[in-house]
């Protein structure tokens, strides 16, 4: 079957297409024949050995996110069969509850290969059922960026309705958060530094729109929309270092900032005395676990919720789909087609 790995060293340049046998279906387990693929910002850090020893061995199959058909299961296998359309769980061993150790370091695409293959074997609690109405493209996108933002809206933000919610930037997390934001009845306030996508995220729901290279200090900006409220019950932080310091400024009292991206940078420099004397809650969130995503795709079938898929490019064409993902201009998914 045809792969893509990244083999003999870690680097970009040591990506390339290869052959490997097609796996066959132990007890527990189930064959996928993969239709597509879905590009996360992990699958560019992957190839660098970003994660270190967390990043896995080589050779080493990466991307975490895809959709594929069941078309061979092992002994005992209850929770899919033949022809069932799923997609694989980020974390293969996190079912339920609280992370471990153990959960961690089950991640597709690093340390365990991942969905660019022509057929991937996994064990049955790592799949998902997809809702008949989304297509392949909008299901492959789903495991990562769609959970994330959920575990972070719906899970550690327990949003409510009337609840005022701040997102960072238009990438995958957030463009997911703004659907599902919505979705709880909140009021959502987007930022960004792109006249073009604030355009389009208002057509998706969005509320308030804020240039934050217009307004440098958008938290002021932005607090200022929020004012009777004392800030924002929640926000999205994908910035890092050079924005969280701007989010615990627009957090009301007691409210979530639910730490995802660390895209400005890792080493922070700020006073956490904010934290304590308003007493705001900063919850990291590494996606979620298989019973989140199911409960997920339970809401997006009830609301007929569509992911937004943005550029599609074919199997062998994965290097320059990560090319494309890297830009800063695209907007929506980037997918893979089998």
């Amino acid at each position: 079957m045809r792969v893509f790995e990244i083999r003999d060293d870690w680097g970009l340049d040591n990506l390339r297409p290869g052959q490997r046998e097609v796996p066959r279906a132990g007890r527990g387990q189930v064959l996928l024949k993969m239709r597509r693929a879905a590009l996360n910002a992990r699958d560019l850090i992957v190839p660098e050995r970003g994660y270190g020893r967390a990043t896995g061995e080589l050779p080493l199959i990466p991307l975490s996110d895809g959709v594929g058909e069941v078309v061979e299961v092992g002994a005992d296998v209850t929770r899919v069969a033949l022809g069932d359309r799923v997609c694989p769980t980020f974390f293969q061993n996190w079912v339920a509850g609280s992370p471990s150790a153990a959960a961690f370091a089950s991640a597709l695409g690093g340390p365990l290969d991942g969905v660019m293959a022509e057929y991937v074997c996994l064990s049955e609690e790592g799949v998902v059922k997809v809702p008949e109405y989304l297509d392949d493209a909008e299901a492959a996108s789903l495991p990562c960026a769609a959970l994330t933002a959920w575990s972070a809206v719906s899970g550690e933000a327990r949003l409510r309705p009337g609840d005022h919610v701040l997102l960072q930037g238009t990438g995958g997390v957030a463009l997911f958060a703004l659907q599902f934001a919505k979705l709880h009845g909140a009021t959502v306030t987007v930022l960004s530094s792109s006249d073009e996508k604030l355009a389009r995220v208002r057509e998706m729901g969005a509320d308030h729109l804020v240039n934050y290279r217009e307004h440098a200090d958008w938290a002021r900006a932005t607090r200022a929309l929020v004012a009777e409220r004392g800030g924002y019950d929640a926000i999205v932080e994908l910035g890092g270092a050079q924005t969280l310091g701007q989010s615990l400024r627009a957090i009301r009292p007691g409210g979530t900032i639910a730490m995802i991206g660390v895209l400005s940078g890792l080493d922070l420099s700020l006073s956490l005395g904010p934290i304590v004397t308003r007493q705001i809650r900063l919850q990291g969130v590494t996606v979620g676990h298989r019973d989140d995503f199911e409960a997920m795709l339970r809401a997006m079938a009830a609301h007929r919720v569509r992911p937004l898929v943005g550029s599609s490019f074919p199997f062998e064409g994965l290097k320059e789909a990560m090319a494309h993902f890297a830009q800063a201009d695209r907007f929506g998914k980037t997918v893979i087609e089998f």
